[in-house]
């Protein structure tokens, strides 16, 4: 459950790895989430996205019919389609906290963050693809790009809130008719000093600290 004022997506995000990139505090200060999920079974599937503000306002949800190959390409489509829509409410400067349940593409987004701060724009670790979604991947790439920051984070597929989506969306069409909203976050607040979360404590000092 979110803290009061707090987004459930900004919830899941402080508490999910973000495969090769640090996890300090003040990653916990993104702007706007979104979680997004592709489904793929045979006669068809899904994509479906789930958008909110820092402080828990919901910007949007779609939850959209699709016809993937199969369902990496469809995790791919999902999170193409999660940040137009969101590009299209977000200022440029925004940082972005992306959830995904797909151990490559988190790690695909976050390597293609870091290539951006290294001279040749190389990324640390090799980005592999499938073949299906490359052009998708290229509108991934530049919509990361349009943003002022962005993480991925990993989360599990039953915590994923853009997974029911997906998986019914026809069932949940009705969310397609929600009014649009361009929203922004209340300002963050401003903690007197920087801590680890608790689950990223040094619970190993053991001992007291010296005068």
């Amino acid at each position: 459950m979110a803290a009061h004022g707090r987004s459930a997506l900004r919830d899941l995000f402080d508490e999910s790895p973000t495969p090769h990139i640090a996890h300090p505090p003040r990653t916990h200060h993104r702007d706007f989430y979104v979680a997004t999920d592709g489904s793929f079974r045979n006669g068809g599937g899904g994509l479906g996205a789930v958008i909110e503000t820092r402080d828990g306002t919901r910007v949007a949800r779609l939850a959209t019919p699709d016809m993937p190959p199969d369902n990496n390409v469809a995790e791919y489509r999902a999170l193409h389609l999660g940040l137009d829509v969101l590009a299209a409410r977000a200022p440029r400067d925004a940082s972005i906290g992306v959830l995904v349940d797909h151990d490559t593409l988190a790690s695909n987004v976050n390597n293609t963050v870091l290539a951006t701060s290294y001279p040749d724009g190389t990324p640390p670790r090799q980005i592999s693809i499938p073949t299906e979604t490359r052009y998708h991947w290229r509108g991934i790439q530049a919509r990361l790009n349009g943003f002022g920051e962005v993480r991925a984070a990993r989360i599990d597929s039953d915590d994923n809130p853009a997974h029911p989506l997906a998986n019914a969306p026809r069932q949940y069409e009705h969310v397609n008719r929600e009014p649009d909203r361009c929203v922004l976050p209340e300002p963050p607040e401003s903690p007197t000093a920087e801590f680890p979360p608790p689950s990223r404590a040094d619970r190993n000092g053991g001992g007291r600290a010296s005068d």
